[in-house]
């Protein structure tokens, strides 16, 4: 004789429909890297624009190479670079989060029987 399959109960749904508010919002982390990304070639083109020989400096005595002249101009440029990437992406934040829309969700839970 073959046996007899065993009885599984039918799982249980539970549906429910919801009515949520969607906005979107920018990627702060994408604006504060293209921020210190224009920062290194705003520092790139002010280091090749004013570069001269390399010569001794009249105030420290010290002749600067032009890497050291760019790292220099780079740490002013990209921090103000990512503060300026930063306050564009508040901008955006608080002109595109108030266009909010209401959606209809419809959720469904299924249980299975233990």
């Amino acid at each position: 004789m073959a046996a007899q399959p065993e009885y599984a109960p039918p799982p249980s749904v539970t549906d429910e429909v919801e009515t949520v508010t969607v906005r979107r919002a920018p990627k702060y982390s994408v604006f504060l890297v293209a921020g210190a990304a224009l920062g290194i070639v705003i520092a790139m083109i002010l280091t090749l624009a004013f570069s001269r020989p390399a010569e001794t400096s009249q105030y420290t005595g010290i002749e600067y190479a032009p890497m050291q002249v760019f790292g220099f101009i780079a740490l002013i440029c990209v921090p103000a670079g990512i503060a300026i990437g930063g306050v564009v992406a508040l901008l955006f934040d608080r002109t595109v989060g108030r266009r909010t829309r209401e959606v209809v969700v419809d959720h469904e839970r299924v249980q299975l029987p233990d």
